[in-house]
């Protein structure tokens, strides 16, 4: 058969948002970190990423992962997240498809009740407590990587808005956080081209103005992604919230965000207003819940840091072999402005 490559892929989503999960056809790369490897496939086989999430393969709303051997001999599996338009260091849902993924396929050894692993990711190592029953995972809990504050109540000049207050966090990813009704949006559904368009251009501003560095990897720096936020109510004896994330080229997370949990975790301490131990909800544009909890504090370089716990769920929705004819004339795929926001030449 005339194809110059062939992929294993198994189709998975956490609580909506799509995190399928590459099983074959992809050789190790050189690195000695997963950091490194991530790396060395931004700059030397991006293609795969293209072919898998652009179209006619794929969509602008999911992201692929890519089953790695660790680079660190605690871990029992490495992974590197690929997203639209980036590699991210850490995900959440991605973390919560993976393990899904590795468990109920058997490429990891499945428990019962509770399965633990240790994923080696680009941002470090990452717990993981499966809960399973009958050859399934019922709800996949995360250890993250700590999340700290950069600025509370950041001033920036937006275009069109005037100045807008944010506050930006390290959750795994670089967040800027912004209170939705400050700038007169709600996160609903009807409102979904106002808050993509508005997150692009406050996250365009923060890039502009202020590039936050990670103090333990400095090649890890500048903002990559916006999440707007409603205040805190309390239900159940429980703090709840409602987020959306908006991930460039300009759409929703589907999930409530495993790292923007966690960013949000680190404001809210930051702020006084969750505690350790306190078990905090957050949810979706499309009403999914992640369950977190700071399980404790520490310090990252100069920044107080908390120590995060998110718990969701997955689903595989797939298995499916993904190849590209040498004949076809889009090895990396392509995009068309109608699905994937696209800035004027």
């Amino acid at each position: 058969m005339p194809f110059s490559r062939t992929l294993s892929v198994v189709g998975c989503h956490a609580e909506g948002e799509v995190g399928d999960v590459i099983t074959g056809g992809v050789l190790d790369v050189p690195g000695s970190t997963m950091y490194e490897k991530l790396v060395h496939f931004l700059n030397e086989k991006d293609d795969i990423r293209q072919l898998l999430l652009n179209e006619p393969r794929g969509r602008c709303s999911m992201n692929t992962n890519l089953i790695l051997p660790p680079c660190d001999p605690r871990a029992d599996a490495g992974f590197l997240i690929m997203e639209s338009e980036e590699y991210a260091p850490m995900s959440g849902s991605n973390t919560i498809c993976t393990a899904t993924v590795l468990l109920e396929t058997g490429m990891v050894q499945m428990k019962e009740p509770i399965t633990q692993l240790t994923l080696d990711t680009a941002a470090g190592l990452v717990t993981v407590k499966a809960e399973c029953e009958a050859g399934k995972c019922k709800n996949v809990q995360f250890d993250n990587v700590p999340a700290f504050v950069f600025k509370l109540d950041y001033q920036v000049l937006v275009p069109g808005l005037g100045e807008v207050t944010v506050d930006i966090a390290w959750g795994g990813m670089m967040y800027v956080l912004v209170d939705a009704a400050s700038v007169g949006l709600k996160i609903e559904s009807q409102y979904s081209t106002q808050l993509v368009e508005i997150g692009e251009r406050i996250k365009s501003a923060v890039q502009a103005s202020y590039t936050p560095v990670h103090p333990e990897n400095p090649r890890i720096k500048g903002v990559s992604i916006l999440e707007f936020t409603e205040p805190l109510t309390q239900e159940d004896g429980c703090k709840v919230a409602i987020n959306t994330v908006v991930v460039s080229p300009g759409r929703f997370d589907r999930s409530p965000c495993g790292t923007g949990t966690c960013a949000r975790l680190a404001v809210l301490h930051a702020r006084g207003q969750l505690a350790e131990g306190e078990v905090f909800k957050h949810r979706s544009i499309i009403g999914t819940e992640f369950t977190s909890h700071i399980r404790g504090t520490t310090e990252v370089g100069e920044y107080q840091a908390v120590l995060p716990t998110v718990a969701g769920r997955a689903w595989i929705t797939s298995f499916k072999q993904v190849v590209l004819d040498s004949s076809d004339p889009f090895p990396e795929g392509f995009r068309v402005g109608d699905q994937w926001r696209m800035a004027p030449n």
